[in-house]
């Protein structure tokens, strides 16, 4: 905590807007501000939780529901190895997920199901693969676009999220991706307005 303490008071110090037209160093300081500042709130967050605060108070500090709290900032135990599971999601899995989507809208079925894991290619084949497609389209009209997708850690896996588009319907396709990059997982969900 003394490091984060005196790293945050020279960057407090440290002119983070220049009077010159450096822009980018500019927002090279705002980003280690930034940085800083996240891992202030890691360390609260810990001194917090090992002080017995919940999830729950966590989380409303934060603006976010436990989970979340839990998800951001949480050391979860494997209960099969006693050890620290890994909670970083695959570093490439939003790319995965954009490829995934513009294969999808492709009609590129072989090259999806080429990344299927072995129970993803026993339950779900191109054919079906095609229909469901089709069945959006159908009940929603032409793809539009896609939001940025969401990645988060949930045990051996990394689950995204992505907002879809059509033309008179939203969607949320959830792919789960294994660290072998392999596709686990693949939900078409349509998105509810509150």
């Amino acid at each position: 905590m003394r490091a984060l303490r005196a790293q945050m008071d020279a960057f407090l110090a440290s002119r983070v807007l220049t009077s010159g037209d450096d822009w980018a160093e500019s927002v090279r300081r705002a980003v280690r501000i930034q940085a800083a500042a996240d891992d202030v709130v890691r360390t609260v967050v810990q001194q917090a939780r090992q002080n017995g605060a919940t999830w729950q108070v966590v989380g409303d500090a934060l603006g976010v529901t436990r989970q979340a709290a839990f998800q951001r900032y949480g050391k979860p135990i494997d209960p099969r190895t006693g050890e620290l599971m890994n909670t970083t999601p695959l570093p490439e899995a939003t790319e995965l997920a954009t490829a995934v989507i513009r294969d999808l809208v492709a009609g590129h079925w072989s090259q999806i199901a080429g990344q299927f894991d072995p129970t993803m290619r026993d339950g779900l084949s191109e054919d079906a693969l095609a229909a469901a497609w089709a069945q959006i389209i159908g009940l929603s009209g032409a793809f539009e676009q896609h939001g940025e997708p969401e990645a988060a850690r949930a045990g051996d896996m990394t689950i995204t999220n992505t907002p879809l588009t059509m033309e008179a319907g939203d969607y949320t396709i959830r792919i789960t991706f294994r660290d072998d990059r392999t596709i686990a997982g693949l939900f078409i969900l349509e998105r509810k307005d509150p």
